[in-house]
């Protein structure tokens, strides 16, 4: 019990200048600290994973930080699950997502990029040439799987109004009863201000914020995610006009096989979640 409490400690806790633990690393500071006078790695990981205990894995997560976020994200929710206040959507209602993918850089390897062989991995040069950067602004329809996309030098006001008007003046969105855009808040859409833009140009749309600092929560970022796997690591290319060509190409080799996403959390999950967060603050307030 003593060594899996110890594995259930930060190592910064407990003085110790490692970010986390490694089976050596427990094995070590559990024979510092008298815990055994010997033990091997092998008996701390049997211990463990009894319990799944693994200290050496980590995962990054975004804390809701929104005070309004229960609000903001349980429409979004919703809408994924093709409800908006609690009346399902119709036949002629869609749901888009948007967001920036900001800074690209066109990077040209020193020597070239050499495919695999029998028993070797695709070989890629370490050193570069940057050609330069961009960005890739994109619109994912959630339910049809759909991807809409524009690269330009910069975001902005005007490159966001573009790509709403690349998807909204074609079929079935200029003629739809309402269109959901879901989006963050950044720059070039945020408030009031810049939803009356598009309101006043496109009656049907209606904007959807996500909270701060919840990114997690747009669709469109899990196409980024995809982009970045797929198109963009590694980079080699020897302009931006030609990884440009590239990302844009793939909007259509992705969407021929595309299916939409398998969104599973729901709003039972983010009550759930803020019950728990919850229970955490007040035990971090009651123990400070």
């Amino acid at each position: 019990m003593a060594v899996k409490a110890l594995a259930c400690e930060l190592p910064k806790q407990l003085g110790i200048p490692l970010s986390r633990f490694s089976l050596k690393d427990l094995q070590r500071h559990v024979q510092e600290q008298g815990i055994v006078a010997s033990i091997s790695g092998i008996t701390i990981w049997r211990w463990l994973s009894k319990d799944a205990i693994k200290p050496w894995q980590y995962r990054s997560w975004i804390f809701p930080r929104d005070p309004q976020f229960v609000d903001k994200a349980g429409p979004i929710l919703d809408l994924y699950q093709k409800m908006w206040q609690s009346i399902p959507l119709g036949p002629n209602d869609y749901v888009v997502t948007t967001d920036e993918k900001t800074s690209i850089q066109a990077r040209k390897r020193k020597a070239e990029t050499l495919p695999p062989t029998p028993g070797v991995p695709m070989r890629v040069e370490h050193e570069y040439e940057r050609k330069g950067a961009f960005a890739y602004l994109a619109a994912w329809d959630v339910h049809r799987a759909k991807i809409f996309g524009q690269c330009g030098p910069k975001t902005g006001i005007k490159p966001f109004e573009r790509l709403v008007e690349h998807v909204m003046s074609q079929e079935p969105y200029r003629s739809a009863r309402r269109v959901f855009w879901i989006m963050d808040n950044g720059s070039s859409h945020r408030g009031v201000t810049s939803d009356n833009r598009i309101i006043t140009r496109w009656k049907n749309i209606i904007p959807v914020h996500t909270p701060v600092h919840a990114s997690w929560l747009n669709q469109v970022e899990v196409y980024f995610s995809v982009v970045q796997r797929k198109v963009l690591t590694p980079t080699d290319a020897k302009s931006i006009s030609e990884l440009e060509s590239r990302i844009l190409s793939f909007q259509d080799y992705y969407e021929a096989v595309a299916t939409p996403f398998q969104w599973k959390f729901t709003r039972s999950d983010m009550d759930r979640l803020m019950a728990k967060l919850e229970v955490q603050t007040e035990l971090r307030t009651t123990t400070a």
